[in-house]
């Protein structure tokens, strides 16, 4: 039981915070313009399809493919970003991986 009850509760974090990145993607139309013309919704129809799991995974998922986004959004929440070289290894040096000495 403890195991179903652990899911439950990782389940509604997940939702939780991406309800909290489409409030943060939502309140800017820059911001929001992308995802709305990637999964094809339009002011209209986005109360009805807000709280279904496939457009909150696809609001987690737009905000991760971005890294400007998702550092503001991770700002705009409290939460620190490691350094950049942290993030991506290999990526600071251009994308190449440096040779060892």
């Amino acid at each position: 039981m403890i195991h179903e009850e652990a899911k439950s509760n990782l389940r509604e974090a997940g939702k939780s915070l991406a309800v909290q990145a489409l409030t943060y993607v939502g309140s800017d139309p820059e911001r929001a313009r992308p995802i709305f013309e990637h999964v094809g919704l339009g002011p209209q129809s986005l109360r009805a399809t807000a709280g279904s799991p496939g457009f909150l995974a696809a609001v987690l998922e737009h905000v991760a493919s971005d890294e400007a986004l998702l550092i503001a959004f991770a700002a705009e929440q409290g939460v620190s970003t490691p350094p950049r070289s942290t993030r991506a290894p290999g990526v600071a040096g251009g994308g190449r991986e440096r040779e060892s000495p």
